[in-house]
């Protein structure tokens, strides 16, 4: 039996979602799994853990979200990477939460 090479290797299995609200929680998750990532979002935005969980729901948050890893590439690539994704991928999510709003 031959061995197969999977492409998502030692990536995170993400499914195959391309729901733009589960890219950006995927990708905010992520964030907030690094703490100086996520205290840098609460310092930069004045948003608290509690506006985040309330906001997990809101597709303008989310793109809010989105738009702050946009902010900073190097954390929109790591996101991606991270979710499985690339970082076109979560900005096209931000333009389509954006739309919902």
């Amino acid at each position: 039996m031959t061995d197969t090479i999977r492409p998502n290797a030692g990536r995170p299995d993400t499914g195959s979602s391309n729901d733009p609200a589960v890219m950006a929680l995927l990708a905010l998750s992520w964030l907030l799994g690094d703490r100086e990532r996520a205290e840098r979002l609460l310092s930069l935005t004045g948003m608290t853990v509690d506006d985040l969980r309330q906001g997990a729901s809101n597709p303008a948050i989310l793109a809010e979200f989105i738009r702050y890893l946009e902010g900073h590439e190097a954390d929109l690539i790591a996101a991606a990477e991270a979710t499985g994704t690339s970082p076109v991928a979560l900005v096209n999510a931000r333009i389509q939460l954006e739309r919902q709003t």
